[in-house]
C-alpha cells in the first residue's frame, strides 16, 4: 500500500473510535448501553444484523470458493437471506412482543437458571474463540496489504509486512474501545458506516473488474465449465437446504441477532429490520462474488484463498486500496463488536445483576458493562494470538460451532411455540447431537477406527457424503429429537412458559436514549467523507479519475439529499410543535 492507503486506514480508525466516544453520551442507562434503551431505528438495527454475518472470512472463504467453483458461491449466500426472511416472519416480532431486556432473560424464563448457564458459558466459549479466529483470519490479510519501511517498530523483520502480533492487538483495541465506549449505540451506528464503506468498496472493486475484463479480452468461452451452475460436487441442494435450515435457527435464536430485534421500538420494526436484512443477502451476494469469478477468467491458476485481495489489488488506484483494507476490516470489526457487546450485557445484567447484586444501580450496571467489555475484548485478543499455536483451530472450531449451535439453539426456538418445552428436552437434545457430531467429526477426518462390519460400512458413507452427513447431524436430528420430545409430553404445560406470559419488563431509565436525528446524520456524514476522501486521492492517480469522481459525486449527492430530508423532518415537526402550543 502506498502512504495515502495507510493515511485513508488511519482516517477510518480514527473516525470509527470518534463515532463511538459521541454516542457514549447517550449511554445513560444499562438499557441503553445493552439495548439502546429500545429506540434504535428499524434500519440500523437491520443494517447491523446485515454487517453481523460478515468476517474477513466472507471474502476469503466465500471468495475462494467463488473464483474455484463460481455461482455456487451466491448460492450459499442467498440462503442467508432465505433464512432471514423464515426468521422475519416467525421470529422476530415473537422475540419483541416478549417484552425481555435480553435473549438470556429469556432463557432464564423459559428453562431456569441451568439453562441460563448451559447457554451462557456454552455459547460464550464457541463465540470468543470462533471470534478469535476471524479476527486472526482479518489481520493475516492485513498484514500481507501493508508492507512497512526498515526502521518502523511494527515492522515483521522476516516479511517487512506490518507484524501479525501488532495487527491482532491494533485491530482488536479498536474494536474493543469503541464497544466499551459506546456500548450498543456504537456498535449500531458503527456497523450502518462499515456498510457503507463495504459497500461503496465493493461496488467500486465489481466495476473496475469488469472493465479491467473487458481490456484484457476476456470472453464467454474462457468461463471453465459448470462454473454459472448453482449447484456444485458436495454443495448440492440438500446441504443449500440444510444451510438455510441451520441459519434460520443461527438468525432467529442466536442472542447477537435477537438483540437486534429487542433493541428497535415494536413489533413492526423488527420485523422491518430481518426482512431488510433478508432482502440485502437476496441480492447483494452476485455483486460481493463478481470480482472472484471474473478475476478467475482473467487470471486462472491462483491461491484461491487470496484471489479476493488479489483481484482488488489488481484494479484499484490508489488510496482506494487502504478503503478496501478498512471495508475489510468493517466486515471482521461488526461481528466482534456485536458478540462483545451481547456477552457482556448477558454478564452484567443476567449474571451480575440478577444472581449477584439484583439491587444495582444503573450508573453501577453501566460501569460493570464495560469493564466486562473490556475483559471480554483483551481475552479475544489473547485467544486471536495464540491462533497460530493452535494448528487446524478454525477448521476444529467451524466444525464444532456448526455441530453445536442449532442443537442448542432449536430448543430455544421450540420453546417460543410450545407450551410442553422443559429443561429436560434442551439437555437432551443438546447432549445426544452434540456426541453424535463428535463421533461423526471423528470419523470423517478418520479419528476413530472401526472394526469391519455394518460399523465400518456406515463410517465409508460418512466420509463419501460428509455435507449431506452435517445436514442430518445438525439439522434433521435436533429436529427430529425435539418433535419425539413434544409428542411425549404433548398435554403438559412447562411452568417456564407460565414465567414468560405473566412477565412484566422493568422499567427502564431511558432519559438519554431518544436518537433523534442523529442516525441520519451519522449516515449522511459518512458518505460525505467517503466522497470527500475520493476527491482528495485523485491527485495521486493517473488512472480511473472518472469513476472517483462519479463515485464521489454520487456519494455526496445522497449526503446532501440525506440531510436535505432531515432538516425538512425537523422543520415540520418544528411547526406541528409551534401549532400544538398555539391550541393549548
Amino acid at each position: 500500500m502506498a502512504t495515502i492507503d495507510y493515511i485513508v486506514m488511519a482516517l477510518y480508525l480514527v473516525g470509527i473510535l470518534s463515532v463511538g466516544f459521541v454516542l457514549s453520551k447517550k449511554v445513560k442507562s444499562s438499557g441503553d448501553f445493552f439495548s439502546a434503551g429500545g429506540r434504535s431505528p428499524w434500519w440500523a438495527s437491520g443494517l447491523s444484523a446485515f454487517m453481523t454475518m460478515f468476517s474477513a472470512g466472507t471474502f476469503v472463504v466465500w471468495g475462494g470458493i467463488a473464483y474455484e467453483r463460481g455461482l455456487v458461491a451466491v448460492s450459499i449466500n442467498l440462503c442467508y437471506g432465505v433464512a432471514a426472511l423464515a426468521a422475519g416472519y416467525f421470529l422476530a416480532g415473537r422475540w419483541k412482543n416478549l417484552g425481555i431486556d435480553s435473549p438470556a432473560e429469556y432463557v432464564s424464563l423459559r428453562f431456569g437458571k441451568p439453562a441460563l448457564h448451559l447457554y451462557t458459558w456454552t455459547m460464550l466459549a464457541f463465540r470468543m474463540v470462533g471470534v478469535a479466529v476471524a479476527l486472526y483470519a482479518l489481520a493475516k490479510i492485513m498484514v500481507a496489504l501493508m508492507p512497512l519501511g526498515e526502521g518502523v517498530p511494527f515492522r515483521d523483520p522476516v516479511t517487512g509486512n506490518l507484524a501479525l502480533h501488532w495487527a491482532v492487538l491494533l485491530f482488536g483495541l479498536v474494536v474493543v474501545v469503541y464497544t466499551m465506549v459506546g456500548g450498543l449505540w456504537a456498535v449500531l451506528m458503527t456497523d450502518v458506516l462499515q456498510f457503507i464503506v463495504l459497500t461503496l468498496a465493493v461496488l467500486f472493486v465489481a466495476t473496475m473488474i469488469l472493465l479491467k475484463a473487458g481490456d484484457a479480452g476476456a470472453s464467454v468461452q474462457q468461463i471453465p465449465e459448470n462454473f454459472l451452475k448453482p449447484t456444485s460436487g458436495e454443495y448440492g441442494m440438500l446441504f443449500l437446504a440444510g444451510w438455510a435450515a441451520i441459519h434460520f435457527f443461527m438468525i432467529g435464536a442466536e442472542w447477537a441477532f435477537v438483540q437486534r430485534y429487542l433493541c428497535v421500538e415494536n413489533e413492526r420494526a423488527a420485523k422491518k429490520a430481518t426482512y431488510l436484512f433478508a432482502a440485502l443477502y437476496l441480492v447483494s451476494p452476485f455483486l460481493w462474488f463478481l470480482p472472484p469469478m471474473v478475476f478467475r477468467v482473467i487470471e486462472p491458476g491462483l491461491d484461491k484463498e487470496q484471489a479476493y485481495i488479489l483481484a482488488c489489488q489488481s484494479v484499484l488506484p490508489v488510496g482506494m486500496v487502504g478503503l478496501m483494507a478498512a471495508a475489510m476490516f468493517s466486515a471482521t470489526a461488526s461481528t466482534v463488536s456485536g458478540q462483545l457487546n451481547v456477552f457482556a450485557g448477558v454478564l452484567t445484567q443476567d449474571i451480575y445483576k440478577r444472581l449477584m447484586r439484583p439491587g444495582s444501580s444503573e450508573q453501577e450496571l453501566v460501569r460493570i458493562g464495560r469493564m466486562v467489555t473490556a475483559l471480554l475484548g483483551f481475552a479475544l485478543i489473547g485467544i486471536a494470538l495464540m491462533v497460530p499455536r493452535m494448528g487446524g483451530a478454525e477448521s476444529v472450531i467451524v466444525a464444532l460451532t456448526s455441530l453445536i449451535v442449532t442443537p442448542l439453539l432449536a430448543p430455544s426456538v421450540w420453546g417460543l411455540f410450545r407450551k410442553n418445552t422443559s429443561l429436560g428436552h434442551v439437555f437432551i437434545t443438546v447432549s445426544i447431537c452434540f456426541m453424535a457430531g463428535l463421533v461423526t467429526y471423528a470419523v470423517k477426518n478418520e479419528l476413530l477406527s472401526l472394526p469391519s462390519g455394518f460399523l465400518s460400512e456406515w463410517a465409508n458413507w460418512v466420509r463419501r457424503h460428509g455435507q449431506s452427513t452435517d445436514v442430518l447431524v445438525g439439522v434433521v436430528l435436533p429436529v427430529a429429537l425435539l418433535l419425539l420430545l413434544d409428542l411425549s409430553t404433548f398435554k403438559r404445560t412447562n411452568p417456564g412458559w407460565n414465567r414468560v406470559v405473566s412477565h412484566e419488563p422493568e422499567p427502564i431509565d431511558s432519559a438519554g436514549t431518544d436518537p433523534g436525528r442523529m442516525p441520519a446524520y451519522i449516515v449522511a456524514g459518512g458518505m460525505g467523507a467517503c466522497g470527500l476522501m475520493m476527491l482528495g486521492i485523485l491527485p495521486f492517480n493517473q488512472e480511473g479519475r472518472g469513476m472517483l469522481i462519479l463515485f464521489s459525486a454520487v456519494l455526496l449527492g445522497l449526503a446532501a439529499a440525506t440531510l436535505f430530508l432531515v432538516r425538512r423532518t425537523e422543520r415540520q415537526d418544528e411547526v406541528q410543535e409551534r401549532r400544538g402550543v398555539d391550541k393549548h
